[in-house]
């Protein structure tokens, strides 16, 4: 990993002046919900600045979760299937996010929101931990704080231009200026366009094209001396193609190509429209956030076990030369369709930062409508057609199951945070928070295709389910400083993540399939955790070294079962685990041109409760073992004004188990990311290639043996300008 650089200077002049005469930099983060350098926040933070997001090439979600230790992506299926895994606390289809994902001081409310395009950024933050005290539910793993660029008080804007092998072309940029004496207003975006990487070998096409327009705009506004209003508003519309698995029993079988012949497809649209009003009192600031976001996302695709139509194994008869089959000489394809709306309100009251008494306190509220179906429809031959709200009329595309049903949520909090700097060395951090979450369910399956199971409650169209769910989520930190240089750390804290509906008859299903620990709903997850770390800087701060050890005790995590009798994506509660691990970060600046970088990070997983015996003992799903990220960057001046860019990033994910039997295990994945350009104030000229050297590996692999390729080598050139 190669370390960010600095993302925003604090406001002392002196003091930047300071830092960058040892050769450092101050990198001011927000996490913990007050402004501080980097190494005095005491909490395992890795932050990227501008500067680091540009020379990265931070695109996605997945790049800069590579550059972080213990932490993981997992993308599979369709676009809104990308699961972020933090020290352990894990994440599945349909669940409910393992991270709170925070842009411009407004929570995400789905996570099928998280995997999209990043562009025109100042800072990401990765807290890693527990951080329910401080964002609520879901944010059982750590935090995501993302902060786009704020509008400017002169006209300014930037374009970068791209191609790839895909054969593919990009565009992003953003333009920023002044709105009368009080205000500015910022218009940015960002377009992708490529035909895929991965073969499809039977369609004779690439099995990923990827269509991707994303638009975002801000204004902001200081209506008096005290008063300043942020608006925000943003759209992200996906058209690619999804469900390209391959059926292997190891996951390090990647002998396999795309074969399914059924493109489908994968639309997804998110719009978001969010209102933030800062006030500054006398001694305090009371800040409201309002927000409303909508998500609509449908996929189309091949179903099990994703091979053409006479090669399937509903189809080829039992003396099939392409292996045993049922022999029923029909074949299948799928759909599932996804609608989310979502209203959030926060407001909270806080003390100036700068005293030795901090204390915050606030309430939060969201109501959420969902509806979701899916369904498996008999391939005949004439493609896939979306299915939506009602099961497929269509002759061409004869349901064969369905499922849908429709929730009604609504959550709420009320948190409370203090500290108190005691003196130079010492200070102590508390904060607690109540969350209450509400869930109905309305099932809209019609009757004829309800699973129902004798010796298990019987299912009705219009049944409707509700269920509550509630925790206290506590916060306690000790900060100990003996000298500028160093930061010592320690605390508890928990994270709580609400529990759920399957859709309705599963557990029968499950049941009658042998499959133990799923039924129609499934519990809210608990993660403890105890934490000791320290951040120094050394070398007359040239050198830069980070720690932490954690223990972390899990009760009920999530894990996937994919249901193939009626065609269902359900979770499971592993009721308890236990999870260990380090980290390690180190940041070497030798000159002001040269930033080199490693991190390791460790995570030992153990199930200790499961209603199957002879899984206890076993290492809990989705978690890899370790990583290992090393880094370099070179950026000497070739003229006056001229830059050189050179950057290589290395990343090595450990050994990394997908189901709760271990049944296969997949082999430690090397990445290598590498840029090389010039550069100068106004324009640069780059290439780039992601994956360097062409691994091939399955980006997971799911019970039933669902394998997902990894994208291969992309490489390209980009020119960039600024004005």
């Amino acid at each position: 990993m190669s370390a960010p650089v600095a993302a925003q200077q604090q406001d002392d002049p002196a003091a930047q002046e300071g830092e960058a005469s040892q050769g450092g930099n101050t990198i001011v983060v927000t996490g913990l919900r007050r402004a501080d350098s980097l190494q005095d926040t005491p909490v395992a933070i890795t932050a990227f600045g501008a500067e680091t997001i540009d020379n990265a090439r931070i695109l996605r979600p997945a790049d800069f979760v590579a550059l972080t230790p213990n932490v993981n992506l997992v993308e599979t299926q369709n676009a809104g299937n990308a699961f972020v895994i933090i020290r352990g606390i894990t994440q599945a289809r349909n669940s409910e996010p393992s991270v709170a994902v925070v842009v411009d001081g407004v929570l995400q409310v789905n996570p099928a929101q998280f995997n999209q395009q990043l562009f025109d950024i100042e800072q990401i933050e990765v807290l890693k931990g527990p951080q329910g005290a401080l964002y609520g539910r879901n944010a059982i793993g750590g935090a995501i704080i993302v902060t786009t660029k704020e509008p400017g008080d002169q006209l300014e804007g930037n374009l970068t231009a791209g191609i790839d092998n895909g054969f593919g072309f990009s565009l992003r940029g953003g333009v920023s200026g002044p709105v009368g004496e009080t205000g500015g207003f910022r218009l940015s975006g960002a377009f992708q366009d490529t035909d895929g990487y991965i073969p499809n070998t039977y369609l004779g096409e690439e099995a990923d094209p990827v269509q991707n327009l994303s638009l975002r705009g801000r204004l902001m506004f200081d209506l008096n001396d005290n008063i300043e209003l942020d608006l925000r508003a943003s759209m992200d519309q996906l058209r690619t193609q999804a469900l390209y698995f391959n059926i292997v029993n190891d996951v390090n079988d990647t002998s396999l190509p795309v074969q399914v012949n059924n493109a489908g497809q994968n639309d997804r649209d998110i719009y978001n429209i969010s209102a933030k009003l800062t006030f500054e009192g006398d001694g305090f600031t009371v800040t409201s956030i309002t927000s409303y976001d909508w998500l609509e996302e449908i996929l189309t695709g091949d179903a099990f076990d994703f091979r053409p139509i006479e090669e399937s194994f509903f189809f080829r008869p039992a003396d099939s030369p392409f292996g045993f089959g049922l022999g029923l000489g029909f074949d299948l394809n799928q759909s599932q369709f996804l609608d989310v709306e979502a209203f959030s309100q926060e407001v909270r009251f806080e003390s100036p930062s700068n005293q030795d008494l901090f204390w915050m306190f606030g309430g939060y509220l969201i109501a959420t409508d969902r509806y979701i179906s899916t369904g498996n429809m008999v391939d005949t031959g004439a493609g896939v057609f979306p299915v939506y709200r009602e099961p497929s009329t269509n002759p061409l595309n004869p349901q064969s199951s369905f499922l849908a049903d429709e929730q009604d949520n609504f959550a709420w909090a009320l948190f409370a945070n203090v500290g108190y700097q005691f003196s130079d060395m010492f200070r102590a951090d508390a904060s607690l928070r109540y969350d209450h979450d509400k869930r109905r369910q309305t099932t809209l399956t019609p009757t004829a295709f309800l699973p129902n199971v004798p010796g298990f409650p019987q299912g009705a169209t219009g049944d409707v389910r509700q269920i509550s769910f509630d925790d206290l989520q506590p916060k306690v930190t000790l900060t100990y400083t003996p000298t500028d240089e160093v930061t010592l750390y320690g605390g508890y804290s928990r994270g709580f993540r609400s529990g759920g509906f399957n859709q309705t008859g599963v557990g029968g299903v499950a049941f009658d399939n042998g499959i133990v620990g799923v039924s129609d709903i499934y519990d809210a997850e608990t993660a403890d955790t105890f934490e000791l770390g320290f951040k120094s800087q050394l070398l007359d701060r040239m050198l830069t070294l980070n720690g932490a050890v954690y223990t972390t005790t899990s009760k009920n995590s999530y894990f996937f079962v994919f249901l193939a009798a009626n065609s269902t994506q359900n979770l499971g509660n592993v009721p308890k685990t236990k999870i260990k691990g380090l980290e390690l970060e180190a940041t070497l600046r030798p000159a002001r041109d040269v930033e080199l970088s490693a991190a390791w990070g460790l995570t030992w997983s153990d199930i200790k409760a499961f209603p199957d015996p002879t899984v206890i003992g076993n290492e809990a799903p989705l978690i890899s073992r370790s990583t290992v990220n090393l880094g370099a960057q070179f950026t000497p001046a070739l003229t006056d004004n001229l830059d050189l860019l050179m950057r290589v990033d290395y990343r090595r994910t450990g050994r990394t188990w997908w189901d709760v039997p271990n049944s296969t295990v997949r082999n430690p994945v090397n990445l290598v990311n590498a840029r090389v350009g010039v550069e100068n104030d106004s324009w640069g000229l780059y290439a780039f290639a992601s994956n360097l050297f062409n691994e091939e590996y399955n980006a997971e692999f799911s019970p039933g043996g669902f394998v997902f390729k990894a994208r291969p080598r992309i490489y390209g050139a980009e020119a960039s300008f600024r004005f």
